[in-house]
């Protein structure tokens, strides 16, 4: 059996037949199975919009052959007396648990929040005007943040083609689209998140792994570089190894830590805004039309490089979702976005971010500690506009020309919008670079000032990074890894994910 590569252009509304037919086609054979390896939509001319695709041919009819290739990620089983307990259940947390689950050890996953269910009720409950909950939020419960986001399975981290390839081939079997393995921009949408977050556990409990929700990490047992035991709001838990798995939004369990010994220091992060416009519109400037039968909604990709000292650019681009309120403490108020994985909603949404360095704004060196209290406080003067869970809002184009004119805006936003200056919110610094970005950005998308800003968009990175290996293993620790975007190296669903493998493959090797 021969096996060939070839790349075709294909229009955004084809059928399957229509591709096997361009195969047969291009190679002249008839009998013969195919597989898509790469998917991509090329847009660069509006007038010929088309998806380039990359296809592994398999025939009797084609001579070469493809050198072998390895990239499936290898998990040694030893059966093993060894507990590991994982706090957090997002994407390094749970593949760090489910990786050395089924290497063998005894795994607990403890989860401050509850289920996925019980999570999406209470958020649910949240937004129609009821009670918000600490432990429940976009922020805090099972799956993590990730959870209620676009799903998005982009990643710049190099080196993790196994464990990318790990993660989605075990996605795929929880429910994903297959499609997650080829498209250039692969994205899972929040409602296959759900269903996909409650069957990965149910498989890692089947495997034998423990999760313990509304679980609260108190305090940690240390003795001699080695964490001895946990203490949560259940009573405590001994261990062998402790993975830190909390995410970017943990403040008092990041102060615990660094009260405990682990260290930590402050980095450059981003903070803006999110910003909302109608999804036709977005549509129009990247195709020159409203809809284009074959692909869900358009997205964009903007940076500016503004004053040459803070890079001003667009994240976590959400074509057809909404934006959300994404805060994990009561008395503050931050934002989101999220998709649904059909991206059909009205809006299309995106945080517009400047990197800053906090030390610089404050003309002193900043501790990490300091770091968290300067951007807790800022969380809290966002509420403090409304003092409530409305979101702070203004035109893009008023943004740009510091003066408040429009009073009102539709959005998806569902707990209502609040005008306001934004840019006298933020670090002077930083709402500056914002408008120079925005303008540079209006230059490039037809009518993109015709958008809202709103809220504060703080949790694109973490603000603090601990002192670790390459592995996870803590600075001065012999048993305590910090991995996923709480340990302040890694980003997004795919990089989280990624850096909670190796840090579990790491254990498995050096744990003779």
């Amino acid at each position: 059996m021969g096996q060939r590569f070839i790349e075709l252009k294909m229009p955004t509304h084809y059928a399957n037949g229509e591709l096997k037919a361009r195969i047969s086609q291009k190679l002249r054979i008839k009998d013969f199975s195919f597989q898509i390896d790469h998917k991509s939509l090329d847009a660069r001319n509006k007038r010929n919009i088309h998806w380039l695709i990359k296809v592994l041919v398999q025939s009797e009819e084609i001579k070469e052959k493809l050198p072998a290739t390895d990239h499936l990620l290898k998990i040694p089983f030893k059966a093993r007396n060894k507990k590991v307990v994982i706090i957090g259940s997002g994407p390094a947390g749970f593949f760090s648990a489910y990786i050395l689950q089924k290497a063998g050890y005894k795994t607990t996953i403890i989860e401050r929040g509850s289920d996925v269910v019980q999570r999406a009720d209470s958020i649910h409950n949240f937004e129609q005007g009821g009670v918000f909950s600490s432990n429940n939020n976009y922020a805090f419960g099972e799956g993590g943040a990730g959870t209620f986001s676009d799903g998005k399975l982009t990643s710049r981290s190099k080196h993790i083609s196994k464990e990318r390839n790990f993660i989605l081939d075990e996605y795929v079997n929880a429910g994903a689209p297959d499609e997650i393995k080829y498209l250039a921009h692969p994205h899972l949408g929040s409602d296959n998140l759900r269903l996909m977050t409650k069957n990965l556990r149910l498989k890692y409990e089947e495997l034998g792994g423990e999760v313990f929700f509304e679980t609260l990490l108190t305090d940690l047992k240390i003795r001699n570089g080695m964490v001895q035991s946990i203490e949560t709001n259940k009573g405590a838990f001994e261990l062998d190894y402790l993975i830190m798995a909390i995410g970017h939004s943990a403040f008092e369990t990041y102060r615990m830590l660094i009260r405990r010994g682990v260290n930590f220091r402050a980095k450059n992060f981003a903070i803006g805004c999110r910003m909302e416009h109608p999804q036709e519109l977005i549509n129009e400037a990247q195709w020159g039309v409203k809809s284009l039968e074959g692909v869900k909604a358009a997205e964009y990709r903007l940076t500016s490089k503004t004053d040459g000292r803070h890079q001003v650019y667009s994240f976590c681009m959400c074509p057809g979702g909404m934006v959300v309120p994404a805060t994990a403490y009561e008395g503050s108020n931050i934002v989101n976005g999220m998709s649904l994985y059909d991206r059909n909603a009205h809006f299309a949404n995106a945080a517009c971010v400047a990197n800053f360095n906090l030390s610089q704004v404050l003309n002193k060196e900043v501790s990490a500690l300091e770091s968290l209290d300067w951007l807790e406080k800022l969380e809290q003067k966002f509420f403090e506009i409304s003092n409530s869970y409305q979101a702070p809002f203004s035109k893009i184009e008023d943004f740009i020309n510091g003066k408040l004119v429009s009073a009102n805006s539709e959005t998806s936003y569902p707990l209502g919008l609040v005008s306001a200056p934004l840019w006298d919110y933020l670090p002077a610094q930083v709402a500056e670079a914002l408008k120079l970005g925005l303008k540079d950005f209006n230059r490039k998308m037809l009518n993109f000032d015709q958008g809202i800003l709103l809220g504060l968009e703080s949790k694109t990175s973490s603000s603090i990074q601990v002192l670790r290996e390459r592995s996870g293993l803590c600075e001065g620790f012999k048993n305590l890894y910090m991995l996923g975007e709480g340990s302040g190296y890694a980003g997004g669903i795919i990089s989280s994910a990624a850096d909670g493998i190796k840090g579990a493959m790491h254990l498995i090797e050096t744990d003779l």
